[in-house]
């Protein structure tokens, strides 16, 4: 435990002097001076310095608290960021290569995301980390830059995107062996936790203890949860963030993935944000609701003065419609992701919008029109939020500078018609590779990189012999 915190000490002139309010910041400081100081109060130990990798894993190395202070270089392979999730390496092609050298990235700590880890036994900090060449330029493939990349090209145009990310996940029974079936956890009234619970307090409480922790955890770090829900699934919850600058969300929901399997592990239960993991279960998204703001005015660029909806509005609906199926891979970025996006399911897979209308891939929630937001619904929860919300503020500022038309908002259930989206990983980089505006804002360096991960991965899911093959090949055919 970190040794106790003294909110006073005695200063020079014999009177009792306040402790800086930095020192008692949940997370974050503003220079280096700071960070020893914030450290050395809370007897830290040692730092974990992370930063997401394609699949939004936390990647790093973990050092000293006084080695960290200490003008450091800090450095990754720049291979981390072409991993596959199974740890393999995508082959050159189709606009990427492979460095020879595979040399290194310097990180960058970013200490405005400072933080205790509050899961460790002893003292840790952790601190998310931007990367850059050795010569300084940004690294354009990396997931928190290709973010920065969209967010300065709203910049560009006097705009600031403003998110509100909403997560589900699936707590479930320990699995050791993958050949086995995910099953739901037994909770407190020690029975297995059923389906059908949508919003259920009972639900919840079933894991009041877990639950505490994922609080206690966030609290610890400085991340506010908005409000906590039992989903429709078994053993299934959602998480909504509040509103506010998207880098910070995207750390925030980063940082909640971890606390949240970190408090799960703690009950000896999984938490597993699989967009799939249950068959015959509801799936699981990563909804993100997104306005923008005249950086001049602070008023949202989706309302007139009369509180009607702006060309604006329609025009970035328009663009989420065009694009959002070519940007899919980065919505839906596995093999398990598609399993989520069927027809009468709670999953949207279609490119329609409407007024609350949950059926509709774009929902336009009920509120003033100061709150006025476009909910994309097509994102699931396994995406790296990072990516996810690049790719979705970037069609829908496509859109505006395009000035694309939306269609007509539909008003009647709209998850059972034709499916608009791409029904594969391989369709979906077919697509993705094909849209020259969205890989001209994201990066061209990483659209190449993403999608021969993606292909590359495609490659070795297609090497396992599923069950459903054992069961109706084997012997029938």
């Amino acid at each position: 435990m970190p040794p106790e915190k003294k909110e006073v000490r005695p200063s020079s002139r014999g009177g009792r002097a306040r402790t800086p309010a930095f020192l008692k910041s949940e997370r974050g400081v503003k220079n280096w001076k700071e960070a020893s100081a914030w450290l050395e109060w809370r007897g830290i130990e040692d730092i974990e310095c992370i930063t997401p990798d394609q699949a939004g894993v936390a990647r790093g190395k973990m050092m000293p608290s006084k080695k960290f202070t200490s003008n450091t270089s800090l450095a990754l392979p720049s291979a981390v960021f072409m991993t596959t999730i199974s740890g393999g390496y995508p082959e050159d092609g189709n606009g990427f290569h492979y460095p020879e050298d595979d040399g290194d990235l310097k990180l960058l700590p970013d200490l405005s995301t400072l933080t205790v880890v509050p899961w460790e036994e002893d003292p840790t900090a952790a601190v998310i980390c931007d990367l850059v060449h050795q010569d300084g330029r940004s690294v354009e493939f990396t997931p928190r830059n290709v973010l920065r990349r969209v967010l300065a090209a709203y910049d560009d145009r006097g705009l600031r995107p403003v998110v509100a990310p909403e997560i589900e996940f699936y707590l479930v029974r320990k699995n050791p062996d993958p050949d086995y079936p995910l099953t739901p956890p037994v909770g407190r009234s020690g029975r297995p936790i059923g389906g059908g619970a949508g919003y259920s307090i009972a639900g919840v409480n079933e894991f009041d203890e877990l639950i505490d922790d994922i609080y206690h955890f966030s609290e610890r770090q400085g991340l506010e949860i908005d409000t906590l829900i039992h989903e429709e699934g078994a053993g299934q919850l959602e998480i909504n963030l509040r509103h506010g600058n998207p880098i910070e969300l995207a750390d925030q929901v980063f940082m909640f993935k971890r606390t949240i399997r970190e408090a799960a592990l703690k009950h000896e239960i999984y938490a597993t944000f699989m967009a799939k993991p249950i068959q015959g279960q509801p799936g699981s998204a990563m909804h993100i609701h997104q306005s923008i703001v005249d950086k001049k005015t602070g008023k949202n660029i989706f309302s007139a003065e009369d509180g009607s909806e702006t060309d604006a509005f329609f025009h970035f609906i328009g663009g989420m419609q065009k694009h959002v199926p070519n940007a899919l891979v980065m919505f839906a970025p596995y093999v398990n992701s598609y399993r989520r996006l069927t027809q009468a399911a709670s999953a949207p897979v279609n490119t329609k919008w409407g007024y609350d209308n949950r059926t509709t891939a774009f929902r336009v929630p009920r509120s003033d029109p100061a709150a006025r937001r476009v909910e994309n619904r097509i994102p699931s929860s396994d995406a790296n939020p990072y990516l996810a919300l690049a790719a979705s503020l970037a069609c829908g500022l496509i859109g505006i500078t395009k000035k694309e038309k939306a269609s007509a908002p539909v008003l009647t259930t709209a998850n059972e018609d034709e499916i608009d989206l791409p029904r594969s990983l391989l369709e979906a980089v077919d697509l993705f590779e094909g849209d020259k505006e969205l890989g001209a804002i994201l990066g061209k360096s990483f659209a190449a990189t993403f999608a021969a991960i993606k292909r590359a991965e495609f490659e070795t899911f297609m090497e396992v012999i599923s069950p459903w093959e054992r069961e109706y090949l084997l012997l029938n055919v």
